[in-house]
């Protein structure tokens, strides 16, 4: 009898034991986890390095040290992932920022995501196999944030793009980017949430993940357990700016048809109603007259856009031909229309519906950012560091209103004599000895401070002043 139990309770394991890994095989995951998924995929992963121009980078810096410091900044947590950590070596010619990429393509075409090579001076990739390469930028599409390169290196090795309908909330992903120039890193989650809308990015319905993605991570590859593309991850919602398990990626789907219209026309044109517009609440559906609630209120008109003279400001959009949508919607179901298409737009006017044909405009690009097209910074090579003008916009947000003058440090280049210092990006420099810092001029031409003749800064970080003796090398203990 005790033979016969044990062969029970072998036959029941054995039993389970192929429940499990059929269980496994259903799922494209195996006992050794990612490993084979990630040797197959890895090889089409790139990294896209930058080299910027026109940069604001006073601004910049002044922003990054607001942010570092500001504990109410879940007010605008969702922060575009630009590349490269401020500690990584820079060049006295520009600054340098690592992004994500991968191959769509074996001829050459990659993706990323447009902020990534914005601005850009120069843009290269770096493939695994260590070859570091030109590329030709194909074009971009704003409302997307997705942008298109070409390389030139033979036959590489292609990720397919999958379909983000085909996976469901709680199944597997990985992704796989250059997060903080620390080279190629594999992370795993789930699906957490789809149809995910953001404020900055209305037209995009994003995958929600929960696979830690970080700075530099931008434009890489969300994959599905089988190894084909579900999305394209470029946001997170962080209040550090760091992981906290709330990534977005944009759908492969929407990756697919921007790099087909890229390819054929070099960009991708949108329909635009030329309008600005609000959810249409409760209170808002009472005072005009209306009794549900629903569709977008018009607030605004871009005079001689598409829709002036014939919308007005207090319609309320309830539908476009057949179809009805809400706020969120409208945006959406317009971009994704040719400019030149007529439609009927459904409206409510002083609490009568009506039909106005309209002729959709093309969506403009976005105006410049002014972090990417205001001045540039200047390398001081006695200390090692980059600088810029501080204006009382600067000032502010470093929390030196107080002071009247000065240059904010961009970027310190590690082991130089400002880092050995201990000066930082953000600080604000005032005095150079006793003499004030008017410009970024004052401080450029200075000689390389030694032990014998050291230069004395003061600097304000945080609010505080302090003076710094730097000398070039380490006080001695």
């Amino acid at each position: 009898m005790p033979s016969i139990t044990r062969w029970i309770w072998t036959f029941a394991g054995l039993l389970l034991a192929m429940i499990a890994c059929g269980a496994e095989a259903a799922n494209g995951a195996s006992t050794t986890g990612y490993a084979e998924l990630v040797r197959r995929v890895a090889p089409s992963v790139v990294t896209v390095l930058v080299e910027e121009q026109g940069r604001d980078a006073g601004q910049r810096a002044a922003d990054r040290v607001a942010e570092d410091g500001d504990d109410a900044a879940i007010r605008a947590v969702v922060r575009r992932l630009l590349g490269g950590p401020a500690t990584i070596d820079e060049e006295p010619d520009g600054g340098k920022v690592l992004g994500s990429g991968f191959v769509i393509r074996p001829d050459g075409m990659i993706v990323t995501n447009r902020h990534v090579i914005v601005g850009a001076r120069s843009v290269r990739v770096k493939l695994p196999d260590g070859r570091e390469l030109p590329v030709k930028v194909m074009g971009s599409d704003a409302a997307t944030d997705l942008a298109v390169l070409k390389v030139d290196a033979g036959s590489l090795p292609a990720l397919r793009l999958g379909s983000s309908e085909l996976i469901s909330v709680g199944d597997p992903v990985i992704a796989i980017g250059n997060p903080f120039g620390l080279g190629q890193t594999v992370t795993a989650g789930i699906i957490s949430a789809r149809g995910r809308t953001l404020e900055d990015d209305p037209y995009i319905d994003f995958l929600q993940t929960d696979a830690a993605i970080n700075r530099g991570n931008s434009g890489g590859p969300l994959l599905a357990a089988d190894g084909t593309v579900v999305g394209v991850t470029s946001a997170i919602f962080s209040p550090s700016g760091g992981s906290v398990g709330l990534g977005f990626a944009i759908p492969a789907e929407t990756v697919a048809t921007v790099a087909r219209e890229i390819e054929l026309h070099g960009q991708v044109a949108r329909g635009y109603l030329g309008i600005s517009a609000q959810a249409l609440t409760t209170g808002l559906a009472t005072a005009l007259g209306i009794k549900n609630p629903g569709g977008a209120l018009i607030n605004a008109l871009e005079p001689g856009g598409p829709a002036a003279g014939k919308l007005a400001v207090g319609d309320v959009i309830t539908g476009v031909g057949s179809k009805r949508v809400s706020f969120a919607e409208l945006g959406k179901l317009t971009a994704r229309l040719a400019p030149g298409t007529a439609i009927q737009v459904n409206v409510v006017r002083d609490g009568l519906p009506i039909e106005v044909p309209v002729t959709l405009g093309r969506l403009p690009e976005p105006t410049a950012d002014p972090a990417l097209t205001g001045g540039t910074d200047t390398w001081v090579a006695a200390l090692s560091i980059r600088i810029a003008d501080a204006t009382p916009e600067i000032r502010k947000a470093i929390q030196a209103s107080d002071e009247t003058g000065g240059v904010i440090i961009t970027t310190v280049r590690r082991a130089g004599a400002g880092a050995i210092a201990g000066l930082k990006r953000g600080d604000l420099l005032t005095h150079a000895g006793t003499k004030p810092l008017t410009d970024v001029a004052a401080l450029a031409s200075v000689s390389t401070p030694t032990p014998q003749q050291p230069l004395l800064l003061r600097v304000v970080r945080a609010g505080v002043p302090t003076f710094v003796a730097v000398t070039g090398v380490d006080d001695p203990p």
